[in-house]
This record gives structure tokens, sequence and C-alpha cells, in this order.
């Protein structure tokens, strides 16, 4: 596996109406690095954002979607998204907060 470092680990938050309905239980997702796994994606929350404390974290992999460009087909890249739920005396992530 790569030398991934926590900085490397979380690459952008997920914006959807379904992530911003979980966000009051705690709930914030983000699209992973495909090789993280949810010991580095939990030690990434709590380094990058002060305070949190993460309960659990749920990861799903995601296939790459078939695109059509004339005749020939392709697919794109596979990704990883994930759901890290805070312990409720935790910070909330400030980068959510205003949406």
């Amino acid at each position: 596996m790569a030398n991934v470092k926590y900085y490397d680990v979380i690459l952008k938050p997920v914006v959807t109406e379904k992530s911003m309905a979980a966000m009051g239980e705690k709930k914030y997702t983000f699209l992973v690095h495909t090789e993280a796994n949810k010991t580095m994606i939990k030690e990434a929350v709590e380094k990058m954002f002060e305070g949190t404390k993460v309960k659990s974290v749920n990861t799903m992999n995601l296939d790459g979607k078939t695109k059509r460009r004339g005749m020939t087909f392709g697919k794109t890249a596979k990704t990883k998204k994930a759901i890290v739920t805070l312990t409720e005396d935790s910070k909330d992530i400030e980068i959510f907060e205003g949406l």
C-alpha cells in the first residue's frame, strides 16, 4: 500500500441533500483516498479538525460510471466514500457551518 499521510486521506466533503440532513445527527460525509482504511480516516478527521472525537466510521467503495464518447466506452475512476459519526460531546466540523 502507498505511504498515505493523514492530510492525503480526506479529499473533499460530499455536499448533497442527504449528507446535509445527516449533519443534524453529527454524521459527516467525505470522499477519501481509495487505499485508506477506517483507522486512517478516524485519525485524519481528529487531526485535521480540532476538538472532534470520532465515534464510528462507515466506508463504501463506489465503482466508476460507464461513460460514452462517440462509439467508444470507458469508465470513470473508482472512488471511496466515508461517513464519519462524531460523539455527542465533540465539536462540529467548521467547514460545514453556514451551508
